[in-house]
């Protein structure tokens, strides 16, 4: 039985941690309020296994198999600001660490060819090898086109979508995985758009193994009627306009 939505603010009174198999706590990425918000989750909820949107399969056997060499696998990875995400690691506890970032150079040909290939055999289990209904295609088109500050040609706007699903599925794929590895609770570390509970990790998980419960949390800078498990609203994070630097085609 999925949980129902609410909406809750950082300010208000501690929440106890959610039950489900797979929990996704997704983030605005360098928003050191969300980060936090995370940790807390993460404290209350002891997962079994974290699987990390950042960290390669390789880095994060490296971290797991020796925390000291967390902070190299972090740099390694090419990711952001290590200190950022210090209370995520603070509140790890005796969670096995788990990579399910896809290295930037192996996705090329989903941009062209689809996410089924590159994913493999399974690919059918998490619907990739099906096109997407035209009215979620043509929203996630316009959503991608919003977050590369309208700046890239439209037609390049499919690729990336075709990108998203991969990823989606990889991180939902790393989950299950994890969860018949090392038994529940698991979380997942992510963006917000992957939380997203009607196209992203969850749904996935639904899809692929609907016996399986999973609980969505998003950590946003403002109320959203994006759909998730639950919202929490965070101050937003000190930066520059990065669209400031870019023009439109």
């Amino acid at each position: 039985m999925r949980l129902a939505p609410f909406l809750i603010c950082l300010a208000g009174p501690a929440m106890a941690a959610p039950v489900a198999d797979i929990v996704i706590l997704g983030e605005v990425h360098d928003n050191a309020a969300a980060h936090q918000g995370q940790a807390d989750v993460l404290a209350d909820l002891q997962p079994s296994a974290v699987v990390f949107e950042m960290l390669t399969a390789e880095h994060a056997a490296m971290a797991d198999a020796d925390r000291a060499l967390l902070p190299q696998a972090w740099e390694d990875s090419g990711w952001s600001d290590f200190a950022l995400y210090s209370p995520i690691f603070e509140a790890l506890g005796d969670a096995r660490i788990i990579g399910a970032a896809a290295p930037r150079d192996t996705i090329n040909p989903v941009y062209t060819d689809g996410p089924a290939g590159l994913f493999g055999p399974d690919a059918g289990r998490f619907a990739l090898d099906d096109a997407l209904p035209q009215n979620q295609q043509a929203a996630r088109e316009a959503l991608q086109f919003e977050a590369h500050c309208e700046a890239m040609p439209r037609d390049m706007m499919a690729g990336m979508v075709a990108v998203q699903r991969y990823r989606d599925a990889v991180f939902a794929r790393a989950a299950l995985e994890a969860l018949e590895t090392h038994g529940p609770p698991v979380a997942v570390i992510a963006g917000n758009g992957h939380a997203r509970t009607d196209w992203g990790v969850p749904a996935l998980i639904r899809l692929a193994a609907p016996e399986v419960t999973t609980h969505a949390i998003a950590f946003v800078e403002a109320q959203t009627d994006t759909p998730f498990d639950a919202v929490r609203v965070v101050p937003p994070a000190d930066r520059d306009d990065p669209c400031a630097t870019l023009t439109t085609n």
